[in-house]
């Protein structure tokens, strides 16, 4: 069982490793669109030692993306949050192609529809192979639309969580509570993520607050925006009681609507399951920073008996 933390204190344990990737030279003579970086320990999946869990992966296309339409600084676009060109990240979808594996990444980001009030941009993450070569595995579109003052409409479906993150214990990595969400324990991803619970309203599972203990990239600062999607993938594992000693439910995909943009390091899941009768589902969840309300998750979940 992880050990719990009195209000307001973290768990005792800390992550070993100093960022969930590290990025590396590009190789000589390689395609120079491209970013690489070296996956660390943080990022492996609960599934399998072999593969990423899928939150770091999306965290870093999220941040390849804000770089490729805002170069400022991460933490000037912290102190200022409105881009140079008055768009801001309304709605992002996450497709997992293919296994994350734990050689080199390498990242390359474009614009596929640019414009003034409406655009998107994209990203690719490639995962090395054994013989050298690159696979796609992850693909990541944002739509970007022009921002404005609509506070005297503004209307939000539900107030914020009933109690904050500083509220109640904290824990590193998930413990095992009868009744409260799966205990993942603290594998690889899971084991950098500091948790606090408070209740849902969404299914049986509590909500979770979360947040990432590493940055995304070794020596740079990550983004609130990357940070919170980070984490945001987690949401397909928090929203059941499933037993994963019975059952498997990955994700495919990750689709985040936006009501604003998230803001602080603590992001609130509010999740749930939807297990179908034939072998596929879908997690819904709402999300919370500590202001409240800014959004809703949706996840392809593929279901299987485990062996």
């Amino acid at each position: 069982m992880a050990a719990h933390s009195t209000p307001g204190e973290a768990g005792t344990d800390a992550p070993q490793f100093p960022a969930y990737y590290e990025a590396v030279p590009v190789p000589a003579g390689a395609d120079g669109d491209y970013r690489y970086f070296q996956p660390t320990g943080a990022t492996v999946s609960v599934w399998s030692p072999d593969i990423q869990h899928g939150g770091p992966p999306t965290g870093l296309l999220v941040q390849a993306m804000e770089e490729a339409v805002d170069p400022r600084p991460v933490d000037e676009r912290h102190e200022n949050p409105d881009a140079p060109d008055s768009l801001a990240f309304t709605r992002v979808t996450m497709e997992i192609l293919g296994a994350v594996g734990l050689g080199v990444n390498r990242v390359r980001t474009w614009v596929p529809r640019p414009g003034r009030q409406i655009s998107q941009v994209a990203a690719e993450l490639d995962a090395q192979q054994p013989d050298g070569s690159f696979r796609t595995v992850g693909r990541a579109t944002a739509w970007r639309l022009r921002t404005g003052d609509t506070s005297a409409v503004a209307e939000l479906p539900h107030p914020p969580l009933p109690t904050g993150p500083g509220e109640g214990p904290r824990t590193i990595g998930f413990a095992e509570v009868d009744g409260v969400s799966v205990p993942w324990g603290r594998v690889g991803f899971i084991g950098t993520v500091e948790v606090a619970f408070t209740q849902g309203r969404n299914g049986p599972a509590s909500a979770v607050w979360l947040r990432p203990l590493l940055p995304l990239i070794a020596g740079s600062p990550t983004s609130e925006l990357a940070s919170a999607f980070t984490v945001i993938d987690v949401a397909n594992g928090v929203g059941t009681r499933l037993d994963p000693a019975e059952w498997s439910w990955m994700n495919t995909d990750t689709t985040v609507h936006l009501t604003g943009r998230p803001r602080g390091e603590w992001i609130g899941l509010d999740a749930a399951l939807a297990a179908g009768r034939e072998g596929f589902g879908a997690s819904f969840a709402d999300l919370y920073d500590t202001g409240g309300f800014f959004g809703r998750s949706a996840q392809t979940v593929l279901l299987s008996k485990q062996p």
